[in-house]
């Protein structure tokens, strides 16, 4: 990063350099030519010489001009440093940034991507040196404690300038990225539900249908029909089903459902939606709410689920979940997973095909997701905020977010983005409602935003693995509400 802004100072002053020195070549040889005409010729009679030599003249003045003009455009272009950490958008975007900068010939943009988490720790070292992009993009976990550091820069200035509406985003994505205090740290870009994905060879074998499995309904007092679905899903070494007498729950091969991950302690792909559907919501307001709610035995009868399922052999424990892999190879029947990740399972070849299936209907009748936005914000790190702004503000728009969808990775913020996503799926074969369904029933809940978000995250995280590996009874939840509270408090 710091050799690619030195760069760009050296070019500058290459720039300023040369337009001194064509300004000066212009001078030296307009006066030189006409003192030589004057010369040669000994004056003209007539004076036509002299007009020819005064013409020549001010036809190298002005081209020197001309070239300097040139010169001192390229040296005022900036370009504008972009970080992002999913590869499967890279293309996208690069191909936002040449349209961008064909309408914007003044900036151009250099995208970076990383791994998720070298992106992050890379980010956290940057701010700690200023050694940022310009723009990167933001994500709801994390940027409370950007604005706590002082590290992104307020758009409201910029949005008022402009006259940007944050009322064409789909409800409620543009109000996630308002601090308490009225600040806007970030246009969204993008929403992500969740939902179940499982193979189809694996649906067959078990004598369950995609249709049935959809249907499903989750309590946490039996497990409901949820539960009996991943039973049947599930297989022990002897090949007995988890709906068998003769199940052994400590010899299993294969799981019947897991989330993507364990998530700490919002759960996004693993406990939320079923919590959620339960009664629970995670903070007395949100977002920017006060007090955590992890103590409501909404939330505790959910985990105590959690762990009679994985006692009973249908869920593997903590230490065994470790993502993709686990349905790629077999462990696990099925997954909850993020709209994200769509693209990613249709085209993988470790699985007969991919089904998605919507996230179970809970006690309150209904299902549920977390809805989760992307935005991208400005570091105040920026030498060019303006520019910077443009980029943003691009990104947000139907333009770009048009092309994104049309990627049929992600489902855009703006409406006619998204539609074009569904039928990029649609003609690619691919059903997508699973996901979709929630934005359209009014079944989503927003993704948690408080404050000391990383700390919080921390604690409840270890809270959540002690209980699902039986390490500590479910009132130890209780204990770490307690403790993230008191931390918010200050």
């Amino acid at each position: 990063m710091r050799n690619s802004k030195l760069l760009r100072i050296l070019a500058l002053v290459f720039a300023f350099a040369f337009a001194l020195a064509a300004c000066g070549d212009s001078s030296g040889d307009g006066d030189g030519d006409g003192a030589q005409s004057s010369d040669d010729d000994g004056g003209s009679e007539d004076g036509d010489g002299d007009d020819e030599a005064m013409a020549e003249d001010e036809g190298d003045e002005a081209m020197a001009e001309d070239e300097g003009d040139e010169a001192m455009a390229e040296g005022d272009a900036v370009t504008i440093d972009y970080w992002l950490w999913d590869e499967n958008q890279l293309p996208l975007y690069q191909q936002c940034a040449t349209d961008f900068t064909g309408a914007n010939p003044g900036i151009e943009i250099n995208i970076e991507q990383f791994a998720w988490g070298d992106y992050w720790d890379g980010l956290s070292a940057g701010f700690a040196t200023g050694d940022v992009p310009d723009v990167f993009t933001d994500h709801l976990a994390k940027y409370p404690e950007f604005i706590d550091g002082g590290q992104l820069v307020a758009l409201n200035d910029f949005v008022e300038a402009d006259g940007v509406s944050t009322d064409n985003y789909f409800p409620g994505l543009a109000d996630l990225w308002v601090s308490p205090d009225g600040e806007r740290f970030g246009l969204p870009k993008d929403w992500d539900t969740v939902a179940i994905v499982t193979d189809q060879a694996t649906l067959d074998e078990a004598g369950v249908t995609a249709e049935e499995f959809a249907a499903a309904e989750w309590n946490p007092d039996d497990g409901g029909t949820f539960e009996q679905i991943i039973a049947r899903l599930s297989l022990d070494a002897d090949g007995n089903t988890g709906d068998s007498a003769d199940f052994d729950p400590s010899n299993v091969v294969r799981y019947g459902w897991s989330g993507q991950g364990i998530g700490a302690g919002t759960g996004q792909v693993f406990h939320s939606s079923f919590a959620a559907s339960n009664g629970f919501e995670f903070l007395d307001t949100n977002p920017w709410g006060t007090v955590y709610q992890y103590d409501d035995p909404a939330f505790l009868d959910t985990m105590a689920w959690f762990r009679s399922a994985i006692e009973k052999g249908f869920i593997p424990r903590p230490e065994l979940i470790t993502g993709d892999p686990d349905l790629q190879t077999g462990l696990v029947a099925s997954m909850t997973d993020g709209s994200w990740k769509i693209g990613a399972w249709n085209g993988d070849d470790s699985i007969d095909s991919a089904v998605f299936i919507p996230t179970p209907i809970g006690p309150n009748g209904s299902r549920a997701s977390m809805f989760n936005g992307l935005a991208d914000s400005i570091t105040t790190a920026s030498e060019h905020p303006e520019q910077a702004w443009e980029w943003v503000k691009y990104m947000a728009g139907a333009e770009c977010q048009d092309v994104v969808g049309a990627g049929a990775v992600v489902f855009p913020a703006l409406d006619s983005g998204t539609e074009i996503a569904q039928q990029a799926h649609a003609d690619n074969g691919v059903d997508v409602s699973a996901f979709t369904t929630h934005v359209e029933e009014g079944t989503t809940f927003l993704f948690p935003i408080a404050g000391q978000a990383a700390e919080v995250d921390q604690i409840m995280g270890d809270a959540v693995t002690a209980v699902l590996s039986g390490e500590a009874d479910v009132d130890a939840l209780v204990d770490a509400n307690a403790e993230v509270n008191e931390l918010l408090a200050g």
